[in-house]
């Protein structure tokens, strides 16, 4: 069974981690996916993942684009419209962290990682939800954290900007379910991706892990799981939920 055949979504910063994994999901569940990379760095990655795509037998393109950027997004959107013809799911996705405690965080780290993080998913979602309007229909789905939930020491850039997620789903929601456009979060724990490697081996890891009831950091395909459950119709009553994928944890 194909549970998102013939449907087009977006999916910003996919060359790599949980981006990567919910776009081959979506494929090999029929999607054709629209995705975005923002470094020369992740070019390769990006054509790589193109290839893998298209194997699914569905279409797929890469767009080197700054989700943060307000003109770049409306741009892309457009873009994405005239190649696909439509946008049916989008998932908010790119993300950067830039640790540190606030008395040593400056303005520029504060700000890039609100910029990337929060005011991507206003560029997007703005621009993703007229043709979504014109057809009365989509699922927009946002990519938060258990830390926007709940806070963590020399994460405060971080959790403020996936906090910010959360009210704005929950907002959204609301303008747009008349309009039969579903709009829900994630919130993952620790997931093993380049953003975590470094919690390997490490003391803080263990830590973390000691709060984790199932025992384990959690992999990339199971946020998948969980973005394809929410793209599909088997969430088609669900809108303005946040979504804990952590193994139980609790900090």
């Amino acid at each position: 069974m194909s549970l998102l055949k013939d449907k087009v979504a977006i999916i910003t910063g996919a060359a790599r981690g949980i981006g990567q994994a919910i776009a081959l999901k979506f494929a090999e569940q029929g999607a054709h996916i629209a995705f975005t990379y923002v470094s020369d760095s992740s070019k390769e990655n990006a054509e790589t993942l193109t290839e893998q795509l298209k194997a699914y037998g569905v279409q797929a393109k890469a767009w080197q684009s700054n989700a943060a950027d307000y003109a770049a997004a409306e741009s892309f959107v457009t873009q994405v419209v005239e190649t696909f013809g439509k946008v049916d799911i989008c998932v908010n996705n790119a993300g950067i962290s830039k640790d540190n405690l606030l008395l040593r965080l400056t303005p520029d780290q504060w700000q890039s990682v609100i910029d990337t993080n929060l005011n991507s998913i206003y560029n997007i979602t703005k621009q993703v939800i007229r043709p979504m309007m014109k057809a009365k229909s989509g699922s927009i789905i946002n990519m938060s954290s258990v830390v926007g939930m709940s806070g963590n020491a020399g994460q405060s850039s971080y959790a403020a900007s996936k906090a910010g997620i959360i009210g704005f789903t929950k907002s959204i929601a609301q303008e747009l379910g008349s309009r039969n456009i579903r709009c829900n979060a994630i919130a993952p724990g620790f997931i093993e991706t380049d953003m975590t490697h470094y919690l390997k081996d490490n003391p803080a890891g263990e830590a973390y892990l000691k709060s984790i009831p199932l025992g384990r950091f959690g992999k990339a395909e199971e946020i998948a799981n969980t973005a394809l459950f929410l793209g599909s119709e088997l969430s088609s009553y669900i809108s303005g939920q946040v979504i804990s994928a952590c193994g139980g944890m609790h900090m």
